[in-house]
């Protein structure tokens, strides 16, 4: 018995030790991504007002590091608010703990440099070496132009500095660990696109502004490239459960039937003050999708979503955009 014991007790050792020796390995080489660049960007007038275009219209930035006010319609921003980390994403929205946007105001980034802010856009490595978690769409970012990058890096450098600490990120077991591989290794620059050629450049705005990552269903957490842009993506709020709607051109269920002009005017419609300050209720349907925000992205770049969209493939998908809270409890 003793020596049973005796060998129990050295195999516990060991194995306490390779996994110690495994776990050190683990943190020693994770993330993997490359050092942040140094890199000063050029601040200029141009820079500024792209980047603010970008920011607040395109790559809606501010959307998730900003107080949304969601007593109107699709939660326009908080006045004073932009920039100074934003809602916290729970368990009881179907994320795997709990994740609060960070404060990107000079206030929490004057002491990063433009190579620190450049490689947290685009490969989702902060100062600290800490992961993102991937809420934030860096894989999309990873794709933007060098001179977009700058426009974003100009923009953010310039918003009213304001402290505000934002509660401390909390993963799940085992995400907590494998976050750290999700990491981008590296941002390789892009030449901007040409927006002559529309459909590269919708392609392009698609990317950025990422729709795909609300708009293409899931499969075990995993998008479903074969039902890309089909809808249907639940988001689970005090006032029922949202769905994503149905991008595809398919005839029937998705944007077949819109023109180009019916797209814009959709979009449109929310940019003046009457629209942006739609009054909701506390039950009545509201939505995520930050419309305000898109509203002010230009006509041209509208139609360039447009004509991109038409030529992904057709998906039919019927959505149901909003189950009222009690029909969820009488479905159960």
């Amino acid at each position: 018995m003793k020596k049973f014991l005796k060998i129990l007790g050295i195999v516990g050792i060991v194995l306490a030790v390779v996994l110690a020796g495994g776990f050190i390995y683990f943190n020693s080489s994770f993330p993997k991504v490359e050092p942040a660049k140094n890199i000063t960007v050029e601040i200029t007038k141009a820079r500024l007002e792209r980047g603010k275009y970008l920011v607040s219209h395109v790559t809606v930035c501010t959307d998730c590091h900003s107080s949304r006010d969601f007593s109107k319609f699709s939660g326009p921003i908080k006045p004073e608010t932009e920039g100074i980390g934003g809602e916290t994403f729970g368990e009881e929205m179907g994320f795997p703990g709990s994740i609060t946007p960070k404060n990107i105001t000079p206030a929490s980034l004057g002491t990063w440099s433009d190579g620190e802010i450049i490689r947290a856009i685009t490969c989702g490595v902060t100062k600290d070496e800490e992961v993102i978690f991937p809420l934030m769409p860096y894989y999309n970012y990873n794709q933007l132009s060098e001179e977009d990058l700058y426009s974003i890096v100009s923009y953010i450098r310039s918003l009213k500095p304001v402290e505000n600490q934002t509660p401390e990120r909390e993963l799940n077991f085992p995400l907590n660990y494998i976050v750290n591989t999700l990491a981008v290794e590296k941002y390789t620059p892009k030449e901007s696109v040409n927006k002559d050629d529309k459909i590269k450049y919708g392609k392009y705005l698609v990317t950025i502004a990422s729709c795909g990552d609300c708009h293409t269903p899931t499969i075990e957490n995993e998008p479903d490239m074969e039902r890309q842009f089909a809808g249907g993506n639940d988001f689970n709020l005090p006032i029922g459960t949202i769905r994503t709607a149905n991008l595809t051109p398919d005839i029937e269920t998705g944007i077949g039937n819109w023109t180009r002009e019916d797209f814009i005017k959709k979009f449109k419609y929310y940019d003046n003050d009457t629209t942006r300050n739609i009054s909701v209720g506390e039950k009545d349907f509201n939505s995520v999708m930050p419309w305000t925000m898109y509203a002010g992205m230009t006509e041209g770049d509208l139609g360039a979503i447009y004509d991109y969209l038409r030529t992904v493939k057709p998906v039919k998908n019927l959505v149901q955009k909003w189950t009222p809270p009690q029909q969820n409890l009488t479905k159960k």
